[in-house]
């Protein structure tokens, strides 16, 4: 891939624009899945394990298909390779219409997910080429908002569909989504002269700088996951009819919190914001585990957003600072890898625990990924006092560290 973007710092462009708005209407369907299929599977006579290995099978299969993406991205046409994945996650979609197995379920759901890691690494990676080094946080951040607008909106109208109309529409309007972003991504423009790793040069699939801020994101996501292919089962559970709330107002915090903690990150360094996003995170997870009314839930929600919404695309930043420009794809997949890892084995973690355990005790044993991020990132801090606080423009010559 290529710095060129560098030396234009305008941020707002057609092609960031148009990516980010195709990368929405994806994640809405995503979204619209995430609290609907649960119930589908139980529905189907499934019970809550098999509920949670929908979700665990699908972010494993994202998770073994990245490193192939990343290679695809480094070395060949980036559109192709986005829209192979969109074609794949969509014909995986509107199959579901005539599945009543559990089976057939997870076996379209893992090749959903091949769909899914191919093409939400491609967008994570097409966005670093839009942005200038100098307003990566920012950018990032920004970019994020797509993902938040769809985590806000499509829960809510996932959840109305299924109650009021059945899981049909939910899948319909799920699959016209993604021919959405489908037809967008064909207007957006590809660099054609990109920075590509040699082809006779030796093929790694893990990008050893990313390393770190993946660790990271994977401890947050653990608990993160459990909380997706839980968080409908919690609400039957406590009375909590529509959860739904939860994803809006988690997905509006997260929106405020991005525009601001992007440019703390850039200016001020990303301490200021992985710290303090940290015990918000933590903060939201107890209050989930009280949540016995609305209030409580969306008040533990805007904690979670504000925690989600600070780390998660300050990690992702700080992965593409660290790479090489030809190894961004790979540093990309490394990254949305972990990610996945943290959020399958959180789901299938909660749903193997909720077989003897309520969900509220389980979002406090959730805490206990959050310590262990913290005292790692604390451990990596002692060991790097010199580069804390930094500006970006003096950290490009560090950025490995």
């Amino acid at each position: 891939m290529t710095d060129s973007v560098s030396s234009n710092k305008r941020l707002w462009t057609k092609d960031f624009i148009l990516t980010s708005l195709s990368n929405f209407f994806i994640f809405f369907s995503f979204h619209m899945l995430t609290p609907t299929l649960p119930i589908f599977v139980v529905e189907r006579g499934g019970d809550k394990l098999e509920a949670g290995l929908v979700v665990g099978m699908f972010t494993v299969t994202a998770l073994i298909i990245r490193p192939f993406a990343g290679h695809a991205l480094d070395r060949i046409d980036q559109k192709k390779v986005l829209l192979f994945g969109l074609i794949v996650f969509t014909a995986a979609l509107i199959s579901f219409n005539w599945l009543f197995s559990i089976t057939l379920i997870l076996v379209i759901r893992i090749v959903q997910g091949v769909g899914w890691g191919i093409s939400s690494t491609t967008y994570a990676a097409m966005i670093t080429d839009q942005i200038a080094a100098e307003r990566r946080a920012e950018g990032v951040g920004y970019f994020g908002l797509s993902i938040n607008l769809a985590m806000a909106s499509a829960p809510l109208l996932g959840i109305w569909l299924m109650i009021n109309y059945g899981f049909p529409y939910v899948f319909l309007i799920a699959s016209l989504s993604v021919m959405i972003s489908m037809a967008l991504s064909k207007v957006i423009h590809f660099p054609k002269n990109l920075n590509k790793k040699s082809n006779l040069e030796k093929t790694t699939f893990i990008e050893k700088s990313s390393l770190l801020p993946a660790l990271l994101i994977m401890l947050v996501t653990l608990s993160h996951g459990g909380i997706l292919s839980s968080l409908t089962l919690f609400g039957k559970e406590t009375g909590l009819e529509n959860v739904g709330w939860f994803f809006m107002a988690t997905a509006i915090m997260m929106m405020i919190t991005r525009s601001i903690t992007g440019r703390i990150a850039d200016q001020k360094g990303r301490v200021y914001v992985l710290i303090p996003g940290a015990i918000a995170f933590g903060i939201g997870l107890i209050l989930l585990s009280f949540s016995a009314n609305v209030a409580i839930l969306v008040a533990a929600a805007l904690f979670y957003g504000i925690g989600f919404g600070s780390i998660q695309p300050t990690l992702q930043a700080w992965t593409i600072s660290r790479a090489l420009p030809h190894r961004r794809g790979m540093a990309t997949a490394t990254y949305f890898s972990a990610f996945d890892i943290g959020v399958g084995v959180g789901a299938l973690l909660v749903g193997l625990l909720a077989k003897w355990i309520e969900y509220a005790a389980i979002y406090k044993l959730l805490l206990f990924f959050v310590i262990v991020y913290f005292l790692s990132y604390c451990t990596f801090l002692n060991r790097q006092k010199k580069n804390v606080a930094i500006p970006i423009k003096h950290r490009e010559s560090i950025q490995r560290e």
